[in-house]
């Protein structure tokens, strides 16, 4: 048996109204029953609940539906090619009243710890000038996407994929998506630990289902392994995988030993870091890892948190975002028997009936933290220790040059938004073929969109700056403000299903007007700004100190207060800001900093600190005659709520944007009144 598994005493008591077992000398806990199906029998499951139990392992309907001639897919093959790691889309801005949408789909690359080899770059790049939109996209949860393909194409991008080493599959879907990792590449222990718990923890609870294999290489084996698990013990992680203690928490005899028939209630995420570095904002995963070692590099175990997560719906006050709780410390030889057992617990416990409230944040909310490590406890059979104290976390972002500690260096670059493209000189797209085509270089992608290029000689450090200057890319970041380098924001409209408003399009000329407000303020304080389309916080907006959150055409929800380490929530301050009154509403409030900060105190803290409230009265009482700042609003006029409503339905119903429905409408109507006017003259 592998050391990794703790033998365990026998538990002969009820499933339900469980007593707490008592505690050996080893600091085992006896095991128990999970709950049986009959337990949960009664319950009026959501939807995507049924269409993942009558998909035979993520199969069907896809496979039907990738042979027809349709150009979109059903709902149903929608939920499941989540799993398989891709979403279909459509550009709004293209749709037309009484013709179809113009389908697509966008693949999400599986990247553990956010790493890929250069051939598997260079072929990614192939396939979006090929196949996609011509640009790539670095997600806030270390991956590469690609938009633009056709379904017609799919097969073929995911056959060319696979076939190379790489996969999208688990990328998406209600299961452990894409594990994050601090992209810092030094070669130092813990660093090498980090990238080696990612590697397999990711590979543990990656779906084993043989569903991907059938629908794109034709039931076929990939022509190469995929390469993350190239110096893996891959025996040693399918033993880890399907052992199970006389809990239930894994079934060796089923074909997904820890999903089982019905995978998670919904998506899960993991992080792995060293103490100190929260450039994975860790309290915000639903499993926080933290890698232990003593001053010489020996491995102690793992701190845990669990239960954060960003999600949340407007008006749903039963919905909202939620920061980890400490859980306690593992041992090394326990961690994946305690991360089964979480991921177990959620399993058999979270809420498969309301899919909004499915998170595990929800379970451990509705249970407290206490409850939760009593289940994880009996689950795994292994008591947890104390949670060790830890330096302060501090935002890293690895961008420059950095020695890795084997005589080699690595290169952090600025990508506004994560969009790598060719645009108006700007050929970052170009310059990252080049020198990975040269120089061989393997690629990382960090939770915060941007890009490292490891494993650089140093005698070519010259020449990749020289590629990078003569395509438009600045590599210093000295070059960019502080909190333009800071800010992100999803990719929202026009693709983006769920997005209500702008984000990456309008991301950098609002990082524009808040350097200039804090220009002609004289602040030089940097400020983290984070803005998504719609609040499912996927730029992880509730912990910047300025959160955009979107709730309508042009409107947003405006957070304020989290720390600048992200280890504190901000709060709502002003429920439906239209983005045209952003100097408006918060100049008063860069004043009132200016005047009242504390020494060192960060615009996240002195928000924190005068509260929602205070914050009120400085905006009602600011005189706008005493304004520094010109607005760059655009024009604008003002309708009566139904009105508002009256116009949106009209413009779903057109396929058209509110905004632009409504000048089409005046336009019209203007046009009349000339005519008419004219007539009479």
């Amino acid at each position: 048996m592998s050391s990794a598994f703790v033998s365990l005493s026998t538990w002969t008591g009820s499933p339900m109204g469980r007593r707490k077992p008592e505690l050996s000398r080893r600091r085992v806990v006896t095991a128990v029953m999970t709950p049986t199906q009959a337990e949960k029998a009664g319950k009026k499951l959501n939807k995507v609940e049924y269409t993942k139990e009558n998909s035979d392992h993520l199969r069907h309907p896809v496979q039907e539906e990738m042979l027809n001639n349709e150009i979109f897919v059903t709902e149903a093959s929608y939920q499941i090619l989540k799993f398989h790691g891709t979403y279909q889309q459509d550009d709004r801005e293209l749709r037309k009243a009484g013709e179809q949408k113009k389908y697509q789909f966008m693949l999400r690359l599986k990247m553990p710890g956010g790493e890929m080899p250069a051939n598997m770059y260079r072929l990614l790049e192939d396939l979006s000038e090929t196949y996609g939109n011509h640009t790539l996209r670095a997600t806030t949860r270390s991956a590469f996407q690609m938009h633009g393909v056709l379904k017609d194409n799919l097969k073929t991008v995911f056959n060319k994929i696979m076939n190379e080493g790489g996969s999208c599959i688990g990328a998406c879907g209600d299961l452990n998506r894409n594990i994050v990792a601090t992209p810092a590449q030094f070669t130092s222990k813990p660093y090498q630990y980090v990238r080696k718990y990612a590697a397999e923890i990711s590979e543990v609870f990656a779906p084993q289902s043989a569903a991907f294999a059938e629908v794109w290489l034709d039931g076929e084996k990939a022509g190469a392994i995929e390469y993350w698990k190239k110096d893996m013990d891959f025996e040693k992680i399918q033993e880890i995988l399907k052992h199970d203690n006389g809990n239930g928490v894994a079934d060796a005899n089923h074909s997904e030993p820890i999903y089982r028939d019905t995978y998670l209630p919904r998506k899960f995420k993991m992080g792995v870091t060293v103490p100190g570095d929260n450039s994975i904002d860790i309290y915000t995963q639903d499993i926080g890892i933290v890698v232990m070692t003593t001053k010489t590099g020996r491995l102690q175990g793992f701190n845990l948190m669990v239960g954060g997560g960003l999600g949340r719906t407007h008006r749903k006050e039963n919905t909202f975002p939620r920061l980890a709780d400490h859980l306690g410390f593992v041992e090394p030889e326990n961690i994946f028997e305690v991360l089964k057992a979480i991921v177990a617990v959620q399993r058999d416990h979270g809420n498969r009936e309301v899919r909004m409230n499915a998170r595990m944040k929800y379970l451990i909310q509705l249970w407290g933290i206490d409850k939760f490590k009593d289940y994880v406890e009996q689950y795994s059979g292994i008591k947890m220790l104390p949670y060790k104290k830890l330096p302060a976390w501090k935002y890293e972002d690895w961008l420059g040059w950095h020695e890795q500690g084997d005589g080699n260096y690595f290169l952090g670059l600025f990508v506004e938004n994560g969009r790598i493209k060719n645009e108006d000189g700007f050929n970052l797209k170009s310059a990252l073929k080049e020198i990975v085509g040269l120089y061989d270089l393997p690629v990382v992608v960090s939770p915060n969109q941007n890009i490292i290029l490891k494993n650089i000689n140093p005698s070519d450090k010259d020449a990749i700056e020289e590629i990078l200057m003569s395509s438009g890319v600045k590599f210093d970041s000295k070059d960019f403000s502080r909190t333009r380098l800071l800010a992100m924001a999803c990719p929202a409209l026009p693709l983006c299903g769920l997005a209500t408003a702008e984000a990456e399009r309008v991301m950098p000329d609002t990082v524009t007007r808040l350097d200039e407000m804090l220009r002609k303020l004289r602040i030089r304080t940097p400020i983290t700004t984070r803005m998504t389309g719609c609040p499912n916080g996927c730029a992880r907006p509730y912990v910047a100190e300025i959160g955009l959150v979107g709730n309508g055409p042009n409107m947003y929800q405006l957070w304020l207060g989290a720390s600048t380490n992200q280890t504190r929530l901000a709060w709502v301050f002003q429920e439906r800001m239209n983005l045209d009154d952003f100097e408006r509403t918060l100049e008063p409030i860069f004043i009132e900093f200016k005047k009242n900060k504390r020494r060192a105190e960060s615009f996240g803290d002195f928000c924190d600190r005068s509260g929602k409230e205070e914050l009120e009265r400085v905006v009602n009482e600011f005189d706008p005659s005493q304004s520094l700042i010109k607005a760059s609003a655009k024009p604008r006029v003002s309708v009566t709520t139904e009105t508002m409503d009256r116009l949106t339905r009209i413009s779903d119903i057109r396929g058209l944007s509110p905004s632009k429905l409504a000048n089409e409408i005046l336009e019209q109507y203007i046009d009349s009144l000339e005519t008419t006017v004219h007539a009479q003259k």
